[in-house]
């Protein structure tokens, strides 16, 4: 074997060796290791199961933004519905009631509401002044309504209409706003409705704007300063985590004076968070959760009523650009800022892989103009194909796929029984994170993960089975993984309560 007997020599071989690590979507760097972290989930945006004493005092808070309402008319026994998902009347003819019978509310203060149809339109008045239509597409012009409920029982309502009368279903076909509303709640009065609640979300939307301006500024300090703080990174560190992935919404880019009705404050929470990193010499990946208009729909991108509106607009587009933007600049100069992911879990077919790609070049390029050497994440979508990020990434550096993997959601767990989950993990999960964990392609992330199942009444050594099998799973991972979340009043869905209790040994 010739030796190497020049620095020109080993100048270019290092080169060689540089560019072939390049091409595959990586960088070099010798203090890269796999990471083991933690989400500090439901800090910074808001998720309401993860702490739903947050929503405790709001008034009148079962009428939050994007609750699914449903009404039955006591003296026709049928639903109203927005005929053809709206666009036209709206009528009380359904037997059941799905999409087109539920009816979401956008909320203006405790008592009054603007009310979203399946296809976006908002309920208003026919020019008539009686007929109830669902045809305006901006909330500003189609009316105030507001929900009475019956004092002794509140699932009986009714609705009282922008002209000052109340809703009455007529006939079947016939929904108008011209009752007096002064009846004895008998089942044979037609302004007399059976509500029922399909659907809540419980987001930051729904608890600053549920709180309102006057309260909700205090209501979120509090939280912020006492849900995560310094010695959490302390016991992070210690525990044998290298990292914490911080969920953040684009709001928090706007601070001190988001857009309402979003409140200041979560930008000084975010910096404590930098120099806590810092000084226990832990990671950070920046993930933007929650995208303008919502990616997903769900509470955790802080949607208003269950709609993805990102990427519907190119407005929403370059307003998450400017957001990326923002954050790497602020926190390049912080040696804690490891990765930011671009946006968290945007839904297929929601959210076309098209507009998202388009979407990840320029977020992509936004981060190198600030950080030439963070990883840059691209979240695959929900319901998309595992690889169809893969030509994007491949002209692209120190890029990384992340992929979410719960024992959850979806039927096929809910008969498992424990080793049956714990040989899915080995076997299915395995092959599927071996599939898109290749030599010449982006690096992978587990970016959300959890130590919960369908399975009842496990022992604490099942829990510490699965948790086992799921950490040498995802060791596999090139990138490595992040468990959801440190905290939450769910033990197994907490870090902090599962390594603290001996479910999880690191």
């Amino acid at each position: 074997m010739k030796t190497i007997n020049s620095k020109s020599q080993l100048f270019v071989i290092a080169s060689v060796f540089a560019m072939f690590i390049v091409s595959n979507g990586r960088t070099i760097n010798s203090n890269n290791e796999l990471i083991r972290a933690v989400n500090l989930g439901g800090w910074l945006v808001t998720e309401g199961w993860m702490k739903p004493s947050l929503f405790d005092s709001i008034p009148n808070k079962d009428f939050l933004d994007g609750v699914g309402l449903q009404f039955k008319s006591t003296t026709i026994g049928k639903f109203l519905v927005a005929e053809l998902g709206g666009g036209t009347i709206i009528a009380a003819n359904r037997t059941s009631a799905s999409g087109w019978e539920t009816f979401r509310l956008w909320r203006i203060n405790e008592t009054s509401f603007h009310v979203r149809v399946f296809n976006k339109q908002f309920l208003g008045i026919e020019s008539n002044g009686v007929s109830l239509v669902a045809v305006s597409t901006e909330s500003e012009t189609s009316g105030i309504f507001q929900i009475i409920r019956k004092s002794d029982d509140p699932n009986r309502v009714r609705i009282k209409a922008p002209n000052g009368l109340f809703l009455q279903a007529k006939t079947e076909n016939l929904v108008t706003a011209d009752s007096n509303g002064d009846g004895q709640w008998s089942a044979n009065d037609p302004s007399v409705f059976e509500m029922s609640i399909v659907d809540r979300l419980q987001g930051e939307y729904q608890v600053t704007n549920g709180y309102g301006p006057m309260k909700a500024p205090k209501i979120m300090k509090d939280h912020w300063d006492t849900f995560i703080h310094e010695k959490d990174f302390s016991f992070i560190a210690n525990s044998g985590l290298n990292a914490v992935r911080i969920p953040v919404g684009w709001w928090t880019a706007k601070d001190p004076t988001p857009p309402k009705p979003y409140v200041g404050g979560s930008l000084e929470a975010l910096d404590r968070a930098f120099l806590w990193a810092k000084k226990y010499n832990l990671k950070v990946i920046l993930d933007l959760h929650a995208a303008p208009g919502s990616q997903n729909g769900y509470e955790h991108s802080s949607s208003r009523d269950g709609f993805i509106e990102w990427g519907q607009t190119e407005e929403t587009i370059e307003e998450s650009v400017r957001v990326i933007e923002f954050f790497t600049a602020r926190y390049a100069p912080n040696p804690s800022l490891y990765a930011v992911e671009l946006i968290n879990e945007p839904r297929a077919p929601g959210v076309s892989l098209s507009v998202l790609t388009k979407y990840y070049d320029d977020g992509y390029k936004a981060v190198r103009r600030h950080a030439p050497n963070a990883f840059v994440v691209l979240s695959n979508r929900l319901s998309g194909e595992p690889k169809e990020l893969f030509p994007l990434a491949s002209g692209m550096t120190a890029v990384v796929i992340d992929v979410h993997y719960y024992n959850l959601f979806s039927g096929i767990f809910n008969d498992l029984t424990v080793d049956q989950n714990i040989d899915f993990v080995k076997t299915n999960r395995s092959n599927e994170l071996q599939d898109i964990t290749t030599s010449n392609g982006p690096l992978t992330f587990v970016g959300e993960w959890v130590s919960e199942w369908q399975v009842q009444g496990a022992t604490k050594e099942e829990y510490q089975r699965f948790s086992n099998a799921q950490l040498q799973v995802w060791g596999q991972a090139s990138f490595g993984w992040a468990y959801w979340s440190l905290k939450n009043v769910n033990n197994h869905w907490s870090m902090d309560w599962m390594i603290k209790n001996g479910y999880i040994n690191l």
